[in-house]
C-alpha cells in the first residue's frame, strides 16, 4: 500500500494505491497529473481567487462563451441539480455564483481518471470526506469506507465496501452551517449528514449536498433517484440506510 497527501483545493487531498504499481516512477507521476487536474480546477472555479473565470463571471467580465469548457458543463451540472431538487440546490443565489456545491466531485473524478492508466492498481481518491475507488482484479478485495457519525466524530457510524464506485458525504459538523436550501436561504436542521453511494462521484456529491438542503424531504427525493445507495443519519441520532451499495 503507497499513500500520498497533498493539500489542494482548501483541503486535504489524498491517495491510496494498491497492486502492481505503488511505488514506481508511473505512480509519482500520475499522482503528480491528478494533483494538477485539481489545481486547474482551483485555477477555474475558487471563489476565493480574483482571477478565477467563475469569479470574473459573477463580477459580470467575463461571459460563458468567454470561458473555458469545463465551465459551462459544471454550471449545466449545477441547473440539472436545481431542476431535480426542485430548487433546493443551486448555484446561484443571491449571494452571487458558488458552485463549489458541483467542483470538488466533479474536479475529483476528473482527476481519478488520470489513476485508471495505472494498470492493475488499485486506487482510492479522498477530497474532504469525498471518495472515488476502482478495484482493478476481480480477485482484489473491495476498499472499506468508513462513514463518520457526525453526533460523535471520533467513531464510525458505518462502514461501505467499494469496488468500483464513489462515496460522497455532506454534513454541517466539519464546515459549520454552509449548506443551505436554496429556496429559503436558511440552513436545514433535519439532518446531521446524508452520505450518497454512485458510480459518479460527481452526482453522489451534488445528490448528497441537495439532499441535506431538502431536509425532511431527503429520503423521498433519495429513494426516486435510480442507482443510489446511502445512509441518512438525523439530528435525533436515528439513521435511515437507503438503496443497495453493493452494486458499486
Amino acid at each position: 500500500m503507497k499513500r500520498y497527501v497533498e493539500h489542494v483545493m482548501g483541503m486535504p487531498i489524498s491517495l491510496a494505491l494498491r497492486g502492481r504499481h505503488t511505488d514506481d516512477e508511473p505512480a509519482a507521476q500520475a499522482w503528480l497529473d491528478a494533483l494538477e487536474v485539481l489545481h486547474m480546477a482551483d485555477r477555474m472555479f475558487s471563489t476565493y481567487r480574483a482571477d478565477s473565470y467563475i469569479s470574473r463571471l459573477d463580477r459580470g467580465e467575463l461571459t460563458v462563451v468567454d470561458c473555458p469548457p469545463e465551465v459551462t458543463e459544471v454550471l449545466e451540472l449545477g441547473e440539472q441539480a436545481r431542476i431535480e431538487s426542485d430548487g433546493a440546490f443551486d448555484v446561484r443565489r443571491s449571494g452571487g455564483l458558488d458552485p463549489s456545491g458541483v467542483v470538488k466531485g466533479w474536479a475529483v473524478e476528473r482527476a481519478a481518471a488520470v489513476l485508471e492508466r495505472l494498470a492493475d492498481t488499485d486506487h482510492c481518491l479522498a477530497a474532504g470526506g469525498d471518495l472515488t475507488c476502482r478495484v482493478a482484479a476481480s480477485s482484489s478485495p473491495a476498499w472499506r469506507i468508513g462513514i463518520e457519525d457526525p453526533h460523535d466524530p471520533d467513531k464510525i457510524a458505518a462502514v461501505v465496501p467499494i469496488r468500483t464506485g464513489a462515496i460522497a458525504t455532506s454534513g454541517l459538523n466539519r464546515r459549520g452551517n454552509h449548506i443551505v436550501d436554496a429556496r429559503s436561504g436558511a440552513t436545514p436542521t433535519a439532518l446531521a449528514s446524508v452520505t450518497v453511494v454512485h458510480h459518479s462521484l460527481t452526482q453522489a456529491d451534488i445528490d448528497a449536498t441537495a439532499a441535506f438542503a431538502l431536509g425532511p424531504d431527503a429520503l423521498a427525493w433519495l429513494e426516486s433517484r435510480p442507482d443510489r445507495a446511502g445512509l441518512l443519519i438525523f439530528a435525533d441520532g436515528s439513521r435511515h440506510i437507503f438503496g443497495d451499495s453493493s452494486r458499486h
